[in-house]
Formats: structure tokens, sequence, C-alpha cells
């Protein structure tokens, strides 16, 4: 297949594309409904902590070795796989729900069954993107992806509430599954370049673990792009407790309820939707790695305007989060246009899994300090502290020689 050919790569690129959107949609709706199920079953939180922790587990633990299958396997034949199991498992607990025998441990098992194939899914679909797109498209994908990741957040509540108030639960995991199907057809009347298909075969455990330690020494061996992983995986670390702590902020110190609540969370949205437009028109700067950087010290920003908003000026912390939605694709847009445009298409699956496990990784760790932290400094404080590591991190980036000259230096990539 010519990629150079615009018409050619578009035919392909986006009826997957617009299949998966829908997979989206549905898997956002399924999310939100059993949380609101859990909550309203047993007002427990530490049933939703146990529900989003069993989300976690294969993120964090299994991520590198579906990594590594998805570099041996077709990784198209993945994708569809991965989509049934999902949408299989889906349709057992809705079966559950008919039937009336529905219990809490269904959903964890089926909550966990969704994460492990999304766990395959996911670098399947990007490792498959960068052979199915010139590299000067990535960056604009990129931003069309977050695009869409802001627009689910906005739309996938709302949709997911209005269902529930008129349908039953079944109701809403059948569309999940229906979803699941628009997003398999397309898999099944395109053709996806694939790579290295002689490494098909029987993989012993020995195999598979040499297969991830591959992509390790990928990595050690290649500053710039451990660096970009460790950057991200940090700012991970410094923004996630804070934003989750966004309803006590609102409660708490700005003395607000639910609709400022909702407010300043589709004001994030929002703000994402219109950064990854913006990215995907404009295709960043030259050199990926001055977007990035851009974008974290704009992350930085709004983060210092909703740390610092007086309590009687919720509207500054409106922005704030504004800004901070807005440069999200702008930081993190460009990082997947640079893993997909200089990781060899045989290493991308590993690479991938590797960099969501170890910023799926930071979440647990991030909450774990930053419970006991803001005990004693504030949520405030805590957004203060992370306001001042993306800013240390977004203007240190430019005085790393390794981080800024990421894109001229394939030539540090160790031999496998």
């Amino acid at each position: 297949m010519n990629l150079d050919n615009p018409q050619n790569w578009k035919k392909v690129f986006f009826p997957v594309w617009i299949g998966q959107a829908f997979s989206l949609l549905g898997s956002e709706l399924v999310q939100f409904s059993l949380i609101w199920y859990l909550t309203k079953k047993t007002g427990s939180a530490s049933v939703l902590a146990t529900a989003s922790f069993v989300a976690l587990l294969p993120r964090v633990f299994l991520a590198p070795i579906a990594g590594a299958l998805v570099d041996r396997w077709n990784r198209q034949r993945v994708m569809i796989i991965a989509d049934g199991l999902i949408a299989l498992a889906t349709f057992l607990l809705a079966g559950t729900f008919l039937l009336g025998i529905e219990k809490i441990w269904h959903i964890y098992l089926i909550m966990f069954i969704r994460a492990l194939g999304s766990g395959f899914h996911w670098p399947a679909m990007q490792a498959s993107t960068s052979l199915l797109i010139p590299k000067s498209q990535l960056a604009r994908i990129s931003g069309m992806n977050q695009t869409l990741r802001g627009a689910m957040g906005i739309a996938a509540p709302l949709i997911a509430a209005l269902l529930l108030e008129v349908v039953p639960i079944p109701g809403v995991l059948a569309i999940d599954v229906i979803t699941a199907i628009i997003a398999i057809l397309p898999l099944l009347f395109v053709s996806i370049p694939q790579i290295n298909q002689e490494r098909d075969g029987y993989l012993g455990v020995v195999q598979v673990w040499l297969d991830i330690k591959d992509g390790f020494k990928f990595l050690l061996g290649w500053k710039g792009m451990l660096y970009l992983s460790l950057a991200a995986t940090i700012l991970n670390f410094l923004l996630n407790p804070g934003f989750t702590f966004l309803p006590l902020l609102v409660t708490s110190y700005f003395e607000k309820g639910v609709i400022e609540l909702s407010m300043i969370e589709s004001a994030f949205s929002a703000g994402m939707i219109i950064g990854g437009l913006v990215l995907s028109t404009w295709g960043g700067f030259k050199r990926n790695m001055h977007t990035i950087l851009l974008g974290v010290i704009g992350l930085a920003v709004g983060t210092g305007l909703l740390a610092m908003a007086p309590s009687n000026k919720f509207y500054l912390a409106v922005v704030g989060v504004a800004l901070a939605g807005f440069m999200n694709p702008i930081a993190n847009g460009p990082i997947f246009a640079i893993m997909q445009t200089y990781v060899e298409p045989e290493m991308q699956g590993r690479v991938f899994s590797l960099l969501e496990s170890m910023v799926s990784a930071m979440m647990p760790i991030s909450m774990a300090i930053a419970a006991p932290v803001t005990e004693w400094v504030g949520i405030r404080g805590w957004l203060a502290f992370g306001a001042i590591g993306c800013f240390i991190i977004g203007i240190g980036g430019f005085f790393v020689p390794s981080l800024i000259n990421i894109e001229d230096g394939r030539d540090l990539i160790v031999s496998k």
C-alpha cells in the first residue's frame, strides 16, 4: 500500500478509526453505568476503590506481556479478538442482570476482562496506526484522538445518564455489544500491513520474557525515549491526585455544589476537545518535542491558576482547568507521534505497553502518597506542587540534549 497517496491510507484508516470511536463510546457508557450501579447498590467507597483497582491491574502488570505478544501476533486479528472478547464479557454480564442473578464480583470480573481486552487492543491499534498513515500525519491523528476522548468525556456520561432513565442497565450493556460489532466490521474488510510474521508460532514463557526484556533494552538504549517515558510517568504522578480531588476542592474550598462540579469537569473536556482540534489542524512545531514541552508548560500554568484561585473567584478555577484541558492534547499527542515515527514497527507493541504500565503504576502510588500529604498541605498545596513540577520539567526539557534532540537520536537505539 502506497501511504504517500492520501486516498489510499484514508480509505483504510478512517473506517477503522470510526469503528473504534463507536467502540470507545460503548466502553464509556458501560464504565459510567457500572460505576453508577455500584454507587447506588452499595454506597461504599471501598467497593468503588476495588472496582478501580481491578480495572487497573491489567494495565500495570499485564501490559508488558500484552505488548510482547502484540509484536509477535497479527495485530489486526488481535484487535478483532480483543473487541470480541470485550463484547462477549459484556453480553454475559447483561445476561446476569436479565436473570436477576448479578453479584458485585460479577462486575469486578467483567471489568477485569474488559481491561484485559483493552490491554491488548490499545497497543495493537497504536502500532497499526504507524503502518497505516503517513508519518507526516501522525501528530494530526493524535490530535484527533485527543479530541475524540475529550468529546467522550462530555457526551458519554450525559448519554449514559439519559439512557439509564429510560432503559434498564442490560439495555445500556447491549449498546456496548452493538458498538463492538461496529468496530469489528471494518477490520474484517480492510488490510492492515503486518510486520515480522515469521515470528508467529509457539511462544514459551522464556521467549515472552526475552521479548519484554528487549523492550526494556530498547528504552534504556535510547536515552531520549527513556527520558520522555520517565517525564510522562512523573507528570502523571504530579497531576493525577490533584485533579482526582477536584470534587473535594469544589465543595470544601469553593463551597460550591454539584452544578459547579459539573462545570469544572466539563471545562476540562471542552478544553481537551479544542486543544485536540488545534493540534489536528496545526500539526505542532516541526520538532514534536517543542510542542510537547509547550504543552507541559501550559499544563503548569493551568494547574497553577487552579491552585491559586481565591475561594470567591471560582471562575478562575474553571479557566485554569479549561487551560489544562486544552494543553493536555498539546503535551500528549506528539508523544505518540514520536513513538509511532521513530520506534521500529516490530517493537512498538512492547514500547507502548511499557509506557502504559509505567504511567498506570503511578496512579495508585501517587494517590497513596497524596492522600496523607493533602491532609497536611491541602489540595491546593498539592496542585501548587504539581504545577511547579510541571514547570520545571517543561523548561528543563529544553536543556536536556537527549530529550530535545530525540527526533535526531535514532542512531542511539541499541541492536536487539
